[in-house]
């Protein structure tokens, strides 16, 4: 990550389907979510979320902890995109199309 800002690949990446879209979503406005909680909020199958999750895990966005068998997700503060994302839809309401 160089320091004159975040790539745009990455930005492309994060943002490039609504699944994902979906899932920051909650994750920014919940904090921590399991995945059962999160497929059924985002309204996307288990297969999908999951997909979608390792996914921003690659990327570093998110981090997973594990409370014994229980698997919570969140987003990572320390990635520089965390709390870009939270402001992004810190205002961010719902509409009758999600």
């Amino acid at each position: 990550m160089s320091k004159t800002g975040i790539p745009l690949d990455l930005i492309e990446e994060v943002f490039s389907s609504r699944g994902r879209v979906r899932i920051l979503y909650l994750m920014a406005r919940k904090g921590s979510i399991n995945i059962t909680r999160l497929f059924k909020e985002a309204g996307l199958s288990y297969e999908t979320t999951w997909r979608h999750l390792r996914r921003l895990l690659d990327l570093g966005i998110v981090k997973e902890v594990r409370l014994g068998r229980l698997r919570i997700f969140q987003l990572n503060e320390e990635h520089p995109l965390a709390d870009k994302i939270v402001a992004l839809f810190s205002g961010v309401v719902r509409g009758a199309g999600s």
